[in-house]
């Protein structure tokens, strides 16, 4: 890291609790709107729907904790194999070493869910830059 960089600082949350300043820029990155929530209400910096989980993965895993780390792999491999995905993911990693990022979901489970992965891969993707 040269001097003067900034580490990237990537946080989840769920779309449901309160806006807060700290958040940064605050991405959506469920594939459905959240139900209740009107556009006003969750001051978005951008919706990412793109990157989200295949209707059919969401499906499949239907935040099992027993399916988690299936899950996982399944969705790193979406977001790997598909040049658009891939593309945006890369977007939303350039951006996060700008300024504080906080990716948003709709889901009850705060550990077993794909903005956890997401958060993970953009880290990876981040300090693999910073290592070239």
């Amino acid at each position: 890291m040269q001097k003067g960089d900034r580490m990237a600082e990537i946080l989840i949350k769920r779309i449901y609790d309160p806006f807060e300043e700290s958040d940064g820029d605050r991405i959506l990155v469920d594939r459905l709107w959240p139900r209740g929530i009107s556009k006003e209400k969750a001051k978005l910096t951008g919706w990412a729907k793109d990157i989200a989980p295949s209707n059919e993965l969401r499906k499949w895993f239907g935040h099992s904790a027993d399916l988690f780390e299936e899950f996982k792999s399944k969705y790193l491999e979406e977001l790997r194999s598909d040049e658009h995905i891939w593309e945006k993911v890369n977007e939303l990693s350039q951006m996060a070493t700008a300024k504080r990022m906080t990716l948003l979901y709709a889901a009850k489970e705060p550990m077993n869910n794909h903005a956890r992965v997401l958060r993970e891969e953009l880290l990876r993707i981040i300090a693999e830059s910073e290592n070239r």
